[in-house]
């Protein structure tokens, strides 16, 4: 009885696990990615029908978005949309611009496809609350009589951090559960989080930056650089060692080609400035007031995302734990151990 039991067992994980020991997987491979607006492509362009603002879906998932400049696999999925947190990202019963729980759809994703990588960027919608701070920034460069951006962030920084951390562990630990439902041993994929690159720099026209699109204290945007950005990816890559997941680290992947670094000519940066589309009022309607009209600013354009799709192919082939995405002197980003 105990042998028939163990088979009937056998049999019924053949049929909910097409990559049981022995059987040959043909399944078509796949890379999905997970996350926010770094991650969805905002700024990139070119955005999937129906997340423009259509019917209130403003994820601007971009057909251009760093996971379909990957070569790892025959597939590419995207599941990453704007203003997600970590909670959008777990199994968690949430709504996020009317999409549900990204884990859960990968688990679909990956029942049909061999899922061989997947690519979290999440965090930064979280306690850390990067386009808050972005507006306050900016909000700090028109009055300038007004205390720095950068005072207040010295204050809270750490703290935000801290309180980051421990959403984005349990969104992991919510992907690798997604991927344990689908049929997956831990061992037989890549989970990777990245962290983010800086918008912004002080190294602008010290006159002219704010016209030219980049409307921020040159002392500010040097603290974002040099300090708030590096420890935040310094916290990512905490979470990523307590989880037990790779970890690329984006924080100088647009070094020296920031918004408004190249002057008052854009071409060769590759973070998009201050940017107001009036298009969204097109796709989105009277929804579209707000902050949507200025969604894509500073945020990663085509160009980067293409780059930074380079970056993680380089990354997952090279089977590094943990590496970042710096710019060679052929001009391309390489992952560097």
């Amino acid at each position: 009885m105990a042998a028939i039991g163990a088979a009937l067992l056998a049999g019924v994980a053949l049929v909910t696990v097409p990559t049981a020991a022995g059987a040959a997987d043909d399944r078509p491979t796949a890379v999905v990615s997970l996350g926010d607006s770094a991650m969805s492509g905002e700024g990139a362009g070119s955005y999937e029908a129906g997340t423009e603002g259509q019917n209130g879906n403003w994820c601007h998932r971009s057909t251009q978005a760093m996971i379909h400049r990957t070569q790892l696999a025959s597939r590419t999925f995207n599941l990453a949309c704007s203003g997600a947190d970590s909670a959008n990202v777990s199994l968690a019963d949430t709504v996020h611009y009317t999409e549900g729980s990204q884990a859960r759809r990968l688990i679909d994703i990956a029942r049909q496809y061999r899922v061989t990588t997947v690519v979290v960027q999440v965090g930064a919608n979280d306690d850390v609350h990067f386009a808050d701070t972005m507006v306050d920034c900016v909000k700090a460069w028109v009055n300038p009589f007004g205390a720095s951006c950068r005072s207040k962030l010295e204050r809270e920084w750490p703290g935000r951090l801290a309180a980051m951390a421990p959403k984005v562990e349990n969104a992991l630990s919510d992907v690798r559960a997604a991927m344990t439902q689908a049929g997956y041993a831990a061992s037989s994929y890549n989970l990777v989080l990245t962290s983010y690159a800086s918008p912004v720099t002080e190294k602008m026209d010290s006159v002219l930056h704010g016209p030219q699109g980049c409307p921020l204290r040159l002392a500010d945007a040097a603290y974002g650089r040099t300090v708030a950005v590096p420890q935040f990816s310094e916290s990512l890559r905490g979470v990523a060692t307590r989880a037990g997941v790779k970890f690329l680290d984006f924080s100088r992947a647009t070094e020296n080609r920031e918004a408004c670094s190249k002057g008052e000519n854009p071409a060769g940066e590759w973070q998009r400035r201050l940017t107001v589309d009036p298009y969204a009022l097109v796709t989105g309607g009277l929804d579209a007031v707000g902050i949507h009209l200025a969604q894509q600013s500073f945020h990663p354009n085509a160009a980067a995302h293409d780059q930074l799709g380079r970056c993680i192919t380089e990354f997952v082939n090279a089977g590094a734990g943990s590496a970042r995405c710096l710019a060679g002197s052929d001009g391309n980003l390489h992952a560097v151990a």
